[in-house]
């Protein structure tokens, strides 16, 4: 019960920063981990473990402490979001209420190449609600060099002044380079998250 009066203050909270209201491990601070998680000592193990550069991840650390319910109520309120075109199945099922139905039926429409996609072939299935609510868990990578700044902003934790960096350096020619421009910025792991969501493809 404590974990879900949390979860709501956590939605209020969130709801106006975000299009999302789900609030993201890796750069949500150690308090407003601890509100969404209900407890923190999980909330430590969460900060210890990032970055997540996926659901996986993410759901091996919790499962020290939590188990599959518990794992499920928390992801209503908090998760890493999974890359549409690449999560395991196992990664989709991580979703709250996700069926195995539901999953084959992500997996079955890739790749997509836009969230109107996923609406269009998802609501095929299940109500406008529920397609958003099932929306806030994926992200379909940017490509590095078409992306607007719109859309580059949405990632998790980006700045303007990053966003700014992403641009700055095109056409990325590969991923080494992002990694070589944008780690002038920022550490190894803060790379390796950011890079997680963007695409040459």
């Amino acid at each position: 019960m404590r974990i879900l009066l949390m979860l709501a203050f956590a939605f209020a909270s969130h709801a106006a920063m975000a299009e999302t209201t789900l609030i993201d491990p890796n750069t949500a601070s150690e308090s407003e981990l601890a509100a969404a998680v209900g407890d923190e000592m999980v909330a430590e193990l969460i900060m210890d473990g990032r970055p997540y550069l996926n659901a996986a991840d993410l759901d091996v650390i919790l499962e020290r402490m939590l188990d599959d319910d518990q794992r499920q109520e928390i992801y209503a309120g908090m998760f890493r979001q999974i890359n549409l075109n690449t999560a395991s199945e196992a990664e989709i099922m991580l979703i709250p209420g996700m069926s195995k139905r539901m999953a084959h039926e992500f997996e079955e429409y890739r790749p997509y190449r836009d969230m109107a996609q996923f609406r269009r072939e998802i609501g095929k299935y299940v109500d406008a609600d529920e397609v958003a609510r099932l929306e806030q868990y994926v992200f379909i990578p940017l490509n590095l060099n078409t992306a607007s700044e719109e859309d580059i902003m949405k990632i998790p934790g980006m700045s303007m002044r990053m966003a700014h960096e992403f641009e700055e350096y095109r056409p990325y020619k590969d991923m080494a380079q992002f990694r070589r421009e944008i780690g002038k910025y920022v550490d190894e792991d803060e790379v390796a998250r950011l890079e997680s969501y963007v695409t040459l493809d």
